[in-house]
């Protein structure tokens, strides 16, 4: 499963890669990682829609992850790919604006990697 990680810290590559070591090694799972809402449409033409599962924080500068998801799911793909939107504020509006752009599920940082794994999981079955 090709999975793209959208987050303007650059330390978040690093750690899904030792917390997903395993299944990365099986071949499970397939990660991508884009610093910038920019970079991740650029990325995902250049996948031509091979991403199955994006997980994008929303306070980035430049394109926030709310435009981005607004890209993803209203825009550009037929059918979307599933998006997790990953904030560190515990914020009913931009859970509320998430959810009406679209997405498929919402997390807080720090993010529950357990809990990650099973729903990703699911996904792929």
């Amino acid at each position: 499963m090709k999975i793209l990680v959208v987050d303007d810290e650059k330390d978040i590559q690093p750690l899904f890669m030792q917390r997903f070591r395993r299944e990365i090694r099986k071949g499970e799972f397939d990660f991508e990682f884009a610093l910038s809402g920019e970079d991740a449409l650029n990325k995902m033409e250049s996948f031509q829609h091979e991403a199955v599962l994006i997980l994008s924080d929303i306070n980035m500068p430049g394109m926030s992850g709310l435009q981005l998801l607004e890209n993803i799911k209203v825009k550009q793909h037929t059918p979307p790919p599933v998006v997790m939107m990953i904030t560190a504020y515990d914020d009913s509006g931009n859970y509320n604006k998430a959810m009406e752009l679209g997405a498929d599920d919402f997390l807080t940082k720090p993010v529950d990697f357990n809990s990650l794994k099973e729903k990703i999981k699911k996904l792929g079955s």
